[in-house]
């Protein structure tokens, strides 16, 4: 499967989510279909990193959609989602995903003496990558980005995890585990958290099947169609 296929998956399941809350104003079954485009848009970001030949115009390329896309965004949410805690769009959260990457990788890649400190047999160097990235994990939370802390946790467990499929699969479902876990933990059980959980999960599945190609190259199809779509909805429902 490649990575045409998956934007195309990620697009359309996308639409499903917003064209269900337009429809219903409430959650109905497209939502559960919904479900499937953000863990696919987060593994699509550590893609990004891998392959990029410009990491600033990548950042500034993301940062520039963030803010077009902000008005449409909160018209969508203002009309059918008066109740969400979202307040930042979604290229918000895939950018602070993207500099998480950034931060953990330049610990990461450093040979120096002092970074190379082991505590409990552990370098350093990951030790302060992984703190950074969850302050920009809880950054985000705290601003209040599309998907918060878990979104940019779910990215950085892709680019985490990149060199080995069984790994990459083994933590996806365990931070989906913890997510809905902890969301039984603080509003009791409801059936519906295993619905939402098991839907979270299925996307985990096209990820495995990605070949590494690139396809049909629609490098800005995603970025033009998220604010476009927000907007037709919205005038039109």
């Amino acid at each position: 499967m490649t990575s045409f296929i998956l934007k195309i998956i990620a697009i359309s399941t996308m639409f499903c989510d917003h064209f269900g809350y337009a429809l219903f104003h409430h959650f109905s079954f497209f939502n559960y279909i919904g479900r499937i485009a953000f863990p696919i848009f987060a593994f699509q970001i550590s893609q990004g990193f891998k392959y990029t030949k410009n990491l600033k115009n990548y950042c500034i390329r993301l940062l520039s959609f963030a803010l077009i896309s902000q008005i449409p965004f909160s018209l969508y949410i203002h009309k059918f989602l008066p109740n969400s805690s979202s307040g930042l769009n979604i290229f918000f959260t895939l950018l602070l995903g993207l500099l998480a990457i950034i931060i953990y990788n330049y610990f990461e890649t450093q040979d120096s003496k002092e970074f190379n400190y082991k505590i409990l047999g552990i370098s350093y160097k990951y030790i302060l990558g992984i703190m950074f990235v969850l302050f920009v994990a809880y950054l985000g939370e705290l601003i209040h980005v599309d998907y918060g802390f878990w979104g940019i946790i779910v990215i950085f467990s892709f680019y985490l995890f990149r060199n080995s499929k069984l790994a990459t699969a083994i933590s996806y479902i365990l931070i989906c585990s913890c997510k809905y876990g902890f969301n039984i933990l603080m509003y009791g059980f409801h059936i519906e958290y295993i619905y939402l959980m098991l839907a979270t999960m299925l996307p985990i599945i096209f990820i495995l099947l990605y070949n590494g190609k690139q396809g049909h190259k629609i490098k800005y199809l995603l970025y033009l169609f998220y604010p476009l779509h927000l907007l037709a909805l919205y005038l039109i429902f």
